[in-house]
């Protein structure tokens, strides 16, 4: 079971999300440095933000797939209190992220 700050995450997760998350966040990381060589070579502005673009769209990718695993594994009875308070830090989360 791990523990941050407050919450108590009690379901672990398989090695096999946890390395598709990894490699996902490794391929996004990889495109990122490229972006950033496009950057340094002062390559075309839109072609820079098209990348950009793409680099975001990972990235979102990757949070949809960890918000459907925890979906899907993390919340299993609403009506407890400490379920409810991980779908109130969830909902924190996504408000964060969404900004």
């Amino acid at each position: 079971m791990k523990k941050l700050k407050n919450h108590i995450h009690t379901h672990q997760h398989s090695q096999k999300h946890i390395k598709a998350i990894s490699n996902r966040l490794s391929r996004t990381i990889g495109h990122l440095e490229a972006v950033k060589n496009m950057v340094a070579r002062d390559e075309d502005c839109s072609k820079i933000l098209i990348q950009l673009a793409a680099v975001k769209a990972a990235i979102n990718n990757t949070a949809k797939a960890i918000l459907k695993e925890h979906l899907a594994h993390c919340i299993h009875h609403i009506d407890t209190e400490e379920n409810k308070q991980s779908i109130e830090e969830l909902n924190k989360a996504i408000d964060m992220f969404v900004k």
